[in-house]
């Protein structure tokens, strides 16, 4: 939201915000997730390369369940957050400038603006990417796999990481392909919640 506000500013190089935007979105995932992997890394990564400058012990990101999880967790968060913001800068863009206007003349404030205006319109623009950001991190695989390949153990296997184990690993079609089904129905059964909340609420 945050992002799609700032996106969606009247100043005149915002192109330079939409533009960084597209960047993380166009990332190949396995490629996010290496980039990422690289960041994360124990001896020679950035992040801890910040943490000691700083005066803070470096983390050993990957040998830990905790650890690996958050690293996983920071990484799709960064991958996914500047698509869910252009499709609520596109509801934004399609709420009428006079309701603002009209808002100013009664005398409301930003903030009673935002809360009676942008956000009661922008449900249909939530919704959407709350069904996007829902189904596509029930499917997630690139960025664990290529991170962590679900450890340590199997702390950060995913349910699209377990299925491609049993159906290419361990060659066990049937099993895989009923998983594959679990999925698809947690899917539907999540998008129909949204989309009844949503119509209960309008």
């Amino acid at each position: 939201m945050a992002l799609a506000l700032m996106a969606n500013l009247p100043f005149r190089h915002k192109w330079v915000v939409r533009l960084s935007l597209l960047i993380p979105w166009a990332l190949p995932l396995a490629f996010a997730g290496l980039i990422f992997a690289w960041f994360f890394h124990s001896e020679y990564g950035v992040v801890n390369d910040v943490l000691r400058r700083l005066g803070m012990a470096p983390v050993i990101w990957f040998n830990s369940p905790a650890w690996a999880f958050t690293a996983i967790c920071l990484t799709i968060v960064w991958k996914t957050s500047s698509f869910m913001a252009l499709i609520i800068l596109a509801g934004l863009q399609t709420i009428p400038r006079s309701l603002y206007e009209a808002a100013d003349v009664d005398g409301a404030g930003r903030l009673r603006q935002f809360v009676e205006i942008t956000l009661p319109l922008l449900k249909p623009a939530i919704v959407v990417a709350l069904i996007f950001r829902t189904i596509t991190s029930l499917q997630t695989f690139d960025i664990p796999y290529t991170m962590t390949g679900g450890g340590p153990g199997t702390s950060t296997t995913t349910l699209a990481m377990y299925i491609h184990q049993n159906t290419v690993s361990f060659l066990d079609l049937g099993y895989g392909s009923a998983l594959a089904v679990v999925m698809f129905v947690i899917s539907m059964c999540v998008t129909v919640v949204y989309l009844r909340m949503i119509r209960a609420k309008g």
